[in-house]
């Protein structure tokens, strides 16, 4: 839901292709009428209805601004776009002929999980007619009915005080504006005893330069007494290095007289009885600071944008203040000081940690979510990781990290992998793009197969590694770590002119890993197939079947033969409103034969065991898929037709420099990911994995190792401090560590 003024002009875009998109407005008065943008209801506004009666934090956000306005959906029609075949960036624009508002929805069912009718974004671009001056930016919708809505304007400071509980937002009005923010225990004040937020005890409890939504979240004053809780961030970079600026800052630039923080809040606290301080110590949200390799501080501009926020929760009654930061003589508030917004809420409200994750630098923040099977693993574990988006459990509090590990040798373990990217690839050209894309041979794939390949750009460096699954003549589901391989696929699709459509669908299939060498008995109890699909003991590795969990009448579901941990293993994807009916069937038949939940810290341990990449360590845009040790997924003798990569790759791997290799470390000192290897003096290499293996009872690791020091039983050493102080020994051994003729996952 946005204002729009007349003049306005609303350019609407389906991102993906084949997308309905529902279009409706209101004026001043709450009226329906989507003649403000000059143009015809051609159907009910269904798809919104049925979008904010599922709820969710976001429905409830728009439901709450539609009754603010006094809005009225119970007759509503709409304008509907899209849909069909349009095509991926397919467009439509219009122009506002008066003030309103603009509500634009992108409707969809749940998505089966052996179809590919997802439901994808719409773009929403609005040109302004009149370009509104910083201070008048449109804010974003409350979080909820505000208690306080207070505009700190630029270059001023403002104190206020909530009660413990209470949630406080920090807004970025105009974006790249830095805010400090400070409070005090107010009852300490009312001691007449100063007790405000300390970011270097924060920074020393926590182990961060400051707090994230998540396990360390929490701001400390000096007594370690926490005072604040980060609950969500839509920006993520800040600071608390340094102090909020200060006159002294300001007087040695040759500046004398300039208005500062640190004055700011000394004004602002004086009611309050809190003494003036020349610096003052604070979080300072929205600063882009950070520390290099030669432990020198720099800044850069702001990475905030417009409606940029940080919530807090009060942890006691508190007295606080915040900043506009007045500085305009460096890129602190990009040149150009803006206001800042403070709204504050009731206890009562519930708002879910998060923080943002953009697709690409100028998407809109999405905010980490919860998987489907979260009801069920926050039972077990609060120990959870944002990762890609979602929340993930690092570990279990019941049996720990070490017992998880076990469980998958030695029996069987369940993990949550729902972050992992779905794309849903189809149309008559579908197989041209996957084998123009994949370095895989994709015209040997059978229906019902699944095949792991790398995405490679033209200089032969690695977009992402996933598996590629079979449904159809024309129907595939990418499976992989990055939301950048769905818009790459599309992109080329497009360049070549192909009749393709891939459509993301992450949030239609949440998965579940079943790994351990109980897997299959497991799931013997658990997956009904129909005769027409392979029965899971008739189940191959790398294939799939489609089935049901438990009879005829249970929740549709596809399971692959393919795992992340070394072991026999399967996956099984489900759509998410079957996915607490999946995880209920796999653990009551896994309680016989001790299955346990398995969090990402014993995932890592696994999967270096097994020699099996992560992105980001083992390979990245700079890294072809023969130094990322997956030089088998390059089809160069196999594959006939071009693909994307192919001729840099060839060249590659006639003259390879570097290779991945299994290290030995002869030390009991733990060596980690991005530790240097050396040959005497010189360094030939750097670790890209390493773990303390349980059943190799030795520090094994990944590296990536010059060619001319690459060969088994070569002696190395893994640098530490700098490289040349401390040095441990280490050798060169055969890779994957554990199983590496895959017996086991093979078995």
């Amino acid at each position: 839901m946005v204002g729009i003024e007349a003049g306005d002009r609303i350019v609407l875009r389906d991102l993906e292709g084949r997308q309905p998109c529902e279009v409706i407005a209101a004026g001043p008065d709450g009226r329906i009428d989507v003649g403000i943008f000059g143009a015809k209801a051609t159907v009910a506004a269904d798809g919104l209805k049925a979008i904010l009666a599922r709820g969710g934090e976001g429905a409830r956000r728009v439901r709450s601004a539609l009754e603010r306005r006094g809005i009225d959906l119970a007759k509503a029609m709409a304008l509907r776009l899209f849909g069909g075949d349009s095509r991926a960036g397919e467009s439509d624009d219009f122009t506002a002929t008066s003030s309103g508002v603009l509500i634009v929805c992108a409707p969809g069912g749940p998505m089966a999980v052996d179809s590919h009718e997802t439901a994808t974004p719409i773009e929403l671009r609005l040109i302004r007619a009149r370009v509104p001056a910083p201070e008048d930016t449109s804010l974003p919708e409350p979080l909820a009915d505000p208690m306080l809505d207070l505009r700190v304007r630029r270059a001023t400071a403002e104190a206020y005080e909530v009660k413990a509980g209470e949630f406080i937002q920090v807004i970025d009005v105009a974006g790249r504006q830095c805010s400090d923010f400070q409070c005090f225990s107010a009852r300490a004040l009312e001691r007449g005893v100063e007790r405000p937020l300390d970011a270097t005890t924060t920074r020393t409890l926590v182990g961060q330069s400051y707090p994230l939504p998540g396990l360390f979240a929490k701001g400390f004053d000096r007594d370690m007494q926490p005072l604040v809780e980060i609950v969500q961030d839509t920006c993520g970079r800040h600071d608390a290095f340094a102090l909020a600026c200060s006159a002294k800052y300001y007087d040695d630039m040759g500046y004398p007289g300039h208005v500062n923080c640190s004055e700011n809040f000394n004004g602002a606290l004086k009611p309050y009885g809190v003494a003036a301080r020349k610096g003052w110590m604070a979080f300072n949200f929205f600063y882009n600071t950070a520390i290099d390799d030669h432990n020198a501080m720099y800044l850069d501009e702001p990475w905030s944008r417009p409606g940029d926020y940080v919530l807090m929760r009060a942890l006691s009654d508190l007295v606080c203040v915040s900043s506009a930061c007045p500085d305009d003589i460096d890129a602190a508030n990009g040149w150009d000081p803006t206001d800042i917004q403070v709204r504050t809420y009731a206890g009562k409200e519930r708002f879910s940690k998060a923080v943002a994750y953009r697709m690409t630098p100028d998407a809109d923040p999405q905010m980490t979510r919860e998987t489907a099977f979260h009801p069920r693993l926050s039972e077990m574990t609060r120990n959870y990781v944002e990762y890609r988006g979602y929340w993930l459990p690092t570990s279990f509090a019941k049996a720990g990290v070490l017992e998880e590990y076990w469980a998958c040798r030695q029996r069987a373990i369940v993990t949550d992998l729902s972050p992992l990217r779905k794309f849903e690839v189809t149309g008559p050209d579908a197989e041209a793009l996957m084998q123009y894309t994949l370095t895989r041979n994709v015209r040997k794939l059978a229906v019902g197969q699944v095949v792991y390949s790398a995405i490679c750009y033209e200089h032969g460096g690695m977009i992402d590694d996933g598996t590629l699954f079979r449904l159809g003549a024309d129907n595939f589901r990418w499976i992989g770590g990055d939301d950048y391989g769905g818009i790459w696929l599309r992109e080329q699709a497009e360049k070549l002119g192909l009749r393709a459509w891939v459509r993301s669908s992450t949030e239609q299939l949440h998965n579940v890993a079943v790994q351990g060498p109980k897997s299959r008995d497991i799931l013997r109890e658990v997956i009904w197939t129909p005769p027409t699909q392979p029965a899971l003991d008739e189940l191959g590795w790398f294939r799939f079947t489609i089935g049901r969990i438990g009879d005829f009448d249970g929740a549709p579901v596809v399971v692959s033969r393919t795992g992340y941990s070394g072991e026999l293993g399967y996956e099984i994807w489900c759509h998410p409103k079957d996915a607490v009916a999946v995880f209920d069937a796999v653990w009551a038949a896994g309680e016989a034969h001790g299955i346990a939940p398995l969090g990402l810290e014993a995932l890592d341990m696994l999967r270096i065991e097994a020699g099996l990449i992560f992105a980001g360590t083992e390979f990245s845009d700079q890294t072809d898929p023969f130094e990322a040790g997956i030089g088998f997924s390059v089809a160069l003798k196999t594959k006939e037709d071009d693909f994307i990569g192919r001729e840099a790759l060839i060249r590659r791997k006639a003259n390879p420099q570097k290779l991945l290799v299994g290290l030995e470390i002869e030390s009991n000192e733990a060596v980690g990911h991005g530790d240097c290897v050396h040959v005497g003096r010189a360094q030939i290499g750097e670790v890209t994995s390493a773990v303390r293996s349980p059943v190799l009872k030795k520090n094994i690791a990944l590296a990536r190792l010059d060619l001319a020091h690459a060969a088994l039983d070569t002696a190395v050493e893994v640098g530490k401090l700098d490289g040349h102080q401390k040095r441990l020994p280490a050798r060169v051994v055969r890779f994957p560590h554990y199983d590496p003729d895959k017996v086991r996952v093979r078995a």
